[in-house]
């Protein structure tokens, strides 16, 4: 399940934004990244509602995946059939689409692995983090397959996308069966739209933690959408034209890929012997590094800073993106658990992404896509590293003063 559920997404999510510079979208590389920022609002959570309450969560899994599916398969069709006039609109159109109905599987993939779980007896932080590796290694298996087959700076990136999405829509009902609630008993208007979730927020402690979920989830899509073509633009410097960053960005981009399979597998070990707000604060410092590193390296002398930068974000992602899943699955009732995660995925992937993606995008359009060509745009791209850099380090100091968990390694110890 988690390697088709992420090979989907590693088929065009780090190699998009070389198509859409190429095809003469380059300023809005970022809305596209952004739509899914946009769909996370509430998709996530409106499928989590009737994941919840009517049908079962691996059977809306499958369903979500087939319409993602076709949706872009169609933008598949669009590029081919339009060529190098290819548009905005009908592309953009059916891509939001797509992601509309994919986002929300993100956070049911979750649901059904932690039912799966459960019901074997099994706890979810120590027996997860190892069956998620499989979802990593589905999208580094996409993204090298885009890469060599050519594929990452033309259409067929999608076309691969929605082969994969229709295999897995069709396996996603062979996936252990998940409870869902149903509607008989007497409930109030909060519980009657799905909504009891948000009430999350009454717990100060939820609350500061979903706020900063979100401020950090501005970090989350920025290297996806634009590591590829910066990487990329280094063809135009001849000291770096001829090297292999600059020629396969897909390929040493699957090195981050790499380190996050490695390091899901510390997450149980850091989460019960540090606790949330310590692997939180690890995550955060590595999203500093992580675009403080892109900032001063280049795919010659300096490809050890991007090397350096691919080997730590394993750490920012999986230390924010998993074990913050983890946390709302504890802290959080059976009932409104698919919810739950759905209101995690909108804060992180759908405000703070989208506000992540569009101010990105500004801060490139400006420094980078304003006429400027060779050393120029290279030297454009490296002040916007570093104010992305910036961002994370304000954030990560924030965050220590702000959120308030008392952790007990002892007590998790002994399941308490």
């Amino acid at each position: 399940m988690n390697f088709l559920q992420f090979a989907v997404w590693g088929s065009y999510l780090t190699s998009m934004g070389s198509y859409l510079a190429g095809a003469g979208m380059a300023s809005n590389i970022g809305l596209f990244y952004a739509m899914q920022g946009i769909v996370s609002l509430f998709m996530p959570a409106l499928i989590g509602i009737i994941a919840d309450r009517w049908i079962e969560a691996q059977r809306l899994l499958g369903i979500c995946h087939g319409l993602a599916a076709a949706f872009m398969l169609g933008a598949g069709y669009y590029a081919m059939t339009a060529g190098d006039a290819v548009a905005f609109a009908p592309l953009f159109a059916m891509y939001s689409l797509s992601v509309a109905f994919y986002m929300p599987t993100i956070a049911l993939a979750n649901s059904v692995a932690y039912s799966a779980l459960e019901k074997n007896g099994l706890d979810p932080v120590r027996a997860f983090p190892p069956i998620r590796v499989w979802g990593t290694v589905g999208f580094i298996c996409a993204m090298l397959v885009c890469d060599f087959a050519g594929f990452q700076t033309g259409y067929m990136q999608f076309m691969q996308c929605a082969a994969i999405g229709f295999v897995f829509a069709v396996y996603a009902f062979t996936l252990p069966q998940c409870p869902v609630s149903g509607g008989s008993a007497k409930r109030g208007v909060v519980d009657v739209l799905g909504l009891r979730a948000f009430t999350l927020f009454r717990d100060r402690r939820m609350a500061v933690f979903f706020i900063f979920s979100m401020l950090l989830g501005v970090s989350l899509q920025i290297t996806n959408g634009f590591a590829n073509p910066f990487l990329t633009s280094y063809r135009d410097i001849p000291e770096y034209m001829s090297t292999f960053g600059a020629n396969h960005a897909n390929a040493l981009i699957s090195l981050s890929q790499i380190s996050e399979t490695l390091c899901i597998l510390l997450i149980p070990f850091f989460m019960k012997r540090y606790g949330i707000k310590r692997v939180m604060i690890i995550s955060m410092l590595a999203w500093v590094g992580r675009f403080g590193l892109f900032g001063l390296g280049n795919p010659g002398g300096g490809v050890w800073m991007f090397v350096l930068s691919m080997l730590i974000y394993g750490v920012a992602f999986d230390f924010f993106n998993i074990s913050g899943s983890l946390f709302v699955n504890e802290q959080t009732d059976v009932e409104i658990r698919s919810s739950a995660q759905g209101l995690f995925m909108m804060m992180t992937n759908g405000i703070g992404a989208t506000i992540g993606t569009l101010g990105a995008q500004a801060v490139v359009n400006h420094f980078v896509y304003n006429g400027s060509e060779g050393v120029e745009m290279i030297a454009g791209w490296q002040t916007s590293w570093l104010i992305f850099a910036a961002y994370a380090l304000v954030v990560t100091v924030l965050f220590a003063i702000c959120f308030r968990y008392k952790y007990d390694p002892n007590a998790a110890r002994h399941g308490r």
